[in-house]
């Protein structure tokens, strides 16, 4: 186990906020680049203040008709939406019925950065999927397979609250890691880790000094 991994259970001991840019391997193709976001956290808090505006939070609803616990909205020229009739990426809002909003420049150049820093050069995400999590919210245990485009990597950045990453392998029955990211930390992954299996274990309650009593999360697709 590395200092950056903990059991459940334990009492968890994350990263100080006052460490500086750093790259942890996780696997060929994936990596978490602690403290990558840090420098430019005000911006994009602005930033998912000014699309969270125009497309607000919602809790979308599973094909099984379950109620998810993380509240979510996007940008970029295309949304992910999930409803009865399935998962997929839409152009248009489905609530407001006009186009998400656009792609914020600093968005871009982050997600642009933290790809090129695990080794995937020239990434130019068409979405942007933007969570809310509260304490008690997760994310279960699953691949993105939505997008036409499975070459270009994944890009997720930690904002707020600590939070617990489920990193798997390519089939779900295999052995996950337990990833401590606190905010600012960005974890990417592509090429031969691209479809691996990952989730977010239920959010613990606590207060972020700039983001509160949540944790948000920005992941980054080209899924056309």
């Amino acid at each position: 186990m590395t200092p950056h991994q903990t059991p459940i259970g334990s009492n968890l001991t994350l990263f100080e906020e006052d460490e500086g840019p750093r790259l942890e391997p996780l696997c060929p193709g994936a990596v978490v680049w602690r403290a990558g976001a840090r420098n430019c956290d005000t911006a994009l808090l602005a930033a998912v203040q000014a699309v969270t505006t125009q497309a607000p939070w919602r809790h979308l609803i599973t094909p099984g008709g379950f109620r998810m616990s993380v509240a979510m909205t996007s940008c970029g020229s295309l949304g992910w939406v999930s409803d009865r009739r399935g998962y997929r990426y839409d152009p248009v809002d489905p609530d407001s019925g006009r186009p998400w909003p656009p792609m914020p420049a600093v968005f871009l150049g982050l997600a642009d950065a933290a790809a090129t820093q695990a080794g995937f050069d020239g990434f130019e995400p068409d979405a942007c999927l933007i969570n809310r999590y509260e304490p008690g919210a997760r994310l279960s245990l699953h691949q993105d397979r939505d997008e036409r485009d499975a070459h270009s990597p994944i890009v997720s950045v930690s904002l707020g609250l600590p939070a617990i990453f489920l990193f798997g392998g390519p089939v779900r029955s295999d052995p996950t890691r337990r990833i401590a990211l606190v905010h600012g930390d960005v974890v990417v992954w592509g090429g031969p880790a691209r479809f691996h299996y990952h989730g977010v274990l239920p959010l613990k309650a606590g207060c972020h000094s700039t983001v509160g009593e949540q944790r948000i999360n920005l992941t980054f697709r080209r899924a056309r």
